[in-house]
């Protein structure tokens, strides 16, 4: 009987090395910082083995394999008795028995726990901390020895081993990781969602192209070089901004801008006034353009397409709202139209992004990389211009055109046929 129980428990130490295993490989280092302060003494034994993860992984597999020798030596003595009676041939015998040993360990030993453990791993290292370091402290003697072993054959073959680092680093993995366990946790704490989103925002500002954030050509106030004084002063009145573009014959050809305090303090001469601004490709990371306009002390800059064209403006504003959401200001304009006016109709502007109208409404409406507006969205599955009152069916959605602006997309209605996702689980 004693036999059996020793088989259990090296089965169940099997398991748990290779789930604290799996645990250490998966745990998120920068969640055990933050919350390592509620154990001091569970926190230094992990901060230990993260300091020495070679010493520890190596701690666990030595662990393992003394497990599973006493496992497959006890289980073989036990089965024995009952397979000689239908095999007589000791090798086919030895063959069968290391089957069955090896299928209990594959899915005892190893799938299961490794599974389990890797659903919560810093919860298990939090648990088994105390456990694991007398663990550790009684098989350091031949851990160590294998490590100097494996260090030993490997200059013997050739490869060059570094001193492994000893410090906690933490990597963007760990942060996503973390933003993930947060956004999961918070869903309901519409405060903490926007801080995760901003950080979210933040790790995913160095991938931003200024396609992604600029003003279309459509929407840019601009004015030509020889205009009077008394329409660009009636320009900045009626716009309310604080620089107008400048540009000669057409806007493709966009010379600067001028500042509404110059143009108002040298009247007459307001053109020898105008300030340059940066010619960018459309291309251009949004980060780097924010370093140019700290470097040349700008803040707006005219965005190009591949062949050399205006396709909009993009200023220090737009780049910061990347990351820190929308931002208004006294010079904005109103904001688009975004409005529910029934169970399964809204009002939506033809400029609002796809995703935040996803976001916001709990909507389920196609994505691309070839579009991001609403607009885009209509153009791309109807492949022209729609007229007013004119309606698109796109998939389950139907877009109504309400307003147009020449060739713009102005102001559509959106009619689902379902309900949207927030509207079935309130009513749920």
């Amino acid at each position: 009987m004693s036999s059996y129980v020793v088989i259990l428990v090296s089965l169940l130490f099997s398991a748990f090395f290779s789930g604290m295993e799996i645990a250490f490989v998966s745990s998120n280092k920068l969640r055990f910082e933050l919350e390592k302060r509620e154990s001091r003494l569970t926190a230094k034994i992990i901060t230990m083995f993260y300091r020495h993860p070679q010493q520890y992984i190596t701690t666990m597999l030595v662990g393992n394999n003394i497990c599973l020798v006493v496992f497959s030596m006890l289980m073989a003595e036990i089965l024995e008795p009952y397979f000689s009676l239908f095999i007589s041939n000791d090798l086919l015998m030895s063959f069968v028995q290391s089957v069955v040993a090896t299928v209990i360990v594959l899915f005892v030993g190893e799938f299961f726990p490794k599974t389990l453990f890797r659903i919560n791993p810093n919860l298990w290292l939090r648990i088994f901390a105390p456990l694991l370091y007398v663990i550790y402290v009684v098989l350091y003697p031949v851990s160590l020895m294998s490590t100097w072993m494996s260090i030993g054959l490997l200059r013997l073959m050739g490869a060059k081993v570094t001193k492994q680092a000893q410090d906690i680093t933490f990597s963007r993995v760990d942060l996503m990781y973390l933003l993930q366990e947060s956004y999961d946790a918070e869903e309901k704490d519409e405060d903490m969602g926007q801080e995760v989103k901003m950080l979210q925002n933040a790790l995913d500002f160095s991938s931003v192209k200024l396609r992604d954030c600029y003003v279309p050509r459509t929407e840019v106030v601009a004015l030509p070089y020889d205009v009077d004084t008394d329409k660009l002063k009636e320009t900045f009145i009626e716009t309310g901004l604080s620089k107008i573009l400048i540009y000669k014959n057409d806007i493709d050809n966009i010379v600067g801008y001028i500042h509404q305090s110059e143009m108002f303090s040298h009247k007459s001469e307001w053109q020898q006034h105008i300030n340059p601004v940066p010619i960018v490709p459309e291309n251009m990371a949004a980060q780097r353009l924010m370093k140019l306009f700290m470097q040349q002390k700008k803040s707006i800059a005219v965005v190009v397409d591949e062949f050399g064209g205006t396709a909009g403006i993009v200023t220090l504003e737009d780049i910061i709202e990347q990351i820190f959401g929308e931002i208004n200001d006294e010079h904005d304009k109103c904001e688009y139209t975004q409005e529910q006016v029934g169970p399964k109709e809204f009002l939506l502007s033809g400029r609002l992004e796809v995703k935040a109208v996803n976001e916001r409404f709990g909507l389920d409406l196609p994505l691309s990389e070839k579009y991001d507006t609403i607009a885009g969205l209509i153009l791309e599955h109807y492949g022209h211009f729609p007229k007013v009152n004119e309606s698109i069916e796109v998939e389950d959605f139907t877009f109504k055109c309400l307003k147009m602006a020449g060739n713009r997309i102005d102001l559509v209605k959106l009619i689902c046929k379902t309900a949207p996702l927030q509207l079935a689980a309130s009513a749920s």
